[in-house]
């Protein structure tokens, strides 16, 4: 028993060292996103638990006196912890996926309920008859097992139906894979859960399983902010060049792909006129419109911010004729936004688009067609007068 107690203590430490490496490498990090606070909420409480349940295995292992104290309180800190866990997790998965109402108070309290209600209500019927939840030789009953799988499975469900709605009205395949990979993060942690207690229960897989998923999730939300544009939240140069590679040879699958190229006219003037937070004001009002004409028509996308003031969207429309309306809700969309925010100046734009075509050609072939486009359109636009004005 005292080689299990510190297999499982030492297996435990590991992780709990490993998660405290993460959260200090965010506490420490200068610009901390929703996600990541989110985030490192959950790790906290993957700390706490791996404590508990190190200080159970050594109640097991007669390493702690078992008694009505000690039994109490670390079984009933692995229930509370293990909720904790779960409605931490469908916070961070809301940040993740960006509900519109997340921080409201009401969201937050619908949230929280479950989790508030059974931690008073166990704690209140263990006073009331502690009978019914801990034995006098101290063996938990099952009336305890109902509160320590009740509230996990509640998180859980709302997680995986939230996911999984996102994925089903997602058109971007890779954007399809990141809201069901999120989703089913619960059940392969349950999997792991299941997996000790039926088949190697001195062994903490648990444990194990909880570290390596959560160290990927945090590698890939390192990614992703390597390769989001910090300023715009579209994709940057670094990200549009693995797209590329994933997408190479795809047109060949019969879908329809275009590249629209996209840049502010006299940005510059914008700079010069009136400071360059007002410049980035403009760059992330078109990024913001950009979202909303493409999400408005339904297509899969790829937004990127290509470099300074010029964007980038590639794009599977149904039919070819969809695309000269999207250009023009664009560019209505860019106006709207203007005015709406009273900015000094209404934002005009050059488009360039063009489509890949069959045989040989390949997106970067396509997006240099695109970008001449662009320019061609940029010069009939000053020929017409079309350029960034006062409102």
């Amino acid at each position: 028993m005292s080689e299990y107690f510190i297999y499982y203590t030492e297996a435990s430490l590991v992780c709990t060292i490993i998660f405290g490496i993460l959260l200090m490498r965010d506490l420490y990090s200068v610009d901390r996103q929703e996600k990541q606070i989110k985030f490192d909420h959950a790790l906290i409480a993957f700390m706490l638990y791996f404590i508990s349940d190190a200080a159970w295995a050594a109640i097991i292992a007669g390493m702690l006196p078992r008694n009505r104290f000690t039994v109490v309180a670390t079984n009933f800190s692995n229930c509370v912890i293990m909720a904790a866990i779960t409605f931490l997790w469908l916070r961070y998965v809301m940040a993740v996926e960006q509900s519109p109402h997340r921080e409201k108070k009401s969201s937050q309290f619908a949230v929280a309920f479950p989790f508030l209600v059974s931690t008073v209500t166990m704690i209140a019927l263990y006073l009331i008859n502690p009978r019914l939840l801990l034995s006098d030789d101290l063996e938990l009953q099952p009336a305890y097992n109902i509160f320590l799988v009740i509230v996990p499975s509640i998180y859980i469900t709302a997680v995986i139906v939230y996911t999984s709605r996102r994925a089903h009205t997602e058109k971007n395949p890779f954007e399809k894979r990141r809201h069901l990979f999120v989703g089913l993060f619960p059940l392969l942690v349950i999997f792991g859960g299941v997996f000790q207690l039926l088949a190697l229960p001195k062994t903490p897989i648990f444990c194990f399983c909880c570290t390596i998923l959560m160290l990927i999730f945090y590698i890939q939300s390192m990614e992703r902010q390597i390769s989001i544009d910090p300023l715009t939240r579209l994709n940057n140069r670094r990200q549009l060049l693995h797209y590329l590679t994933q997408e190479s040879g795809n047109h060949r699958d019969g879908r329809l792909t275009y590249v629209i190229m996209l840049d502010i006219n006299d940005f510059k003037k914008i700079n010069d006129t009136y400071g360059h937070a007002e410049g980035d004001r403009a760059l992330v009002l078109v990024a913001d419109a950009l979202r909303k004409a493409v999400n408005s028509h339904g297509m899969s996308a790829f937004l990127g911010r290509y470099g300074g003031d010029e964007f980038i969207i590639i794009l599977h429309p149904g039919s070819a004729e969809e695309i000269e309306p999207l250009v023009n809700e664009i560019r209505a969309q860019i106006e709207d936004a203007c005015r709406a925010q009273g900015t000094p100046y209404v934002v005009s734009v050059g488009i360039g688009c063009d489509a890949l075509k069959d045989g040989e050609d390949t997106l970067q072939e396509c997006m240099r067609r695109a970008d001449e486009k662009l320019y061609l359109d940029k010069a009939h636009g000053k020929r017409q007068g079309h350029t960034t004005r006062g409102p």
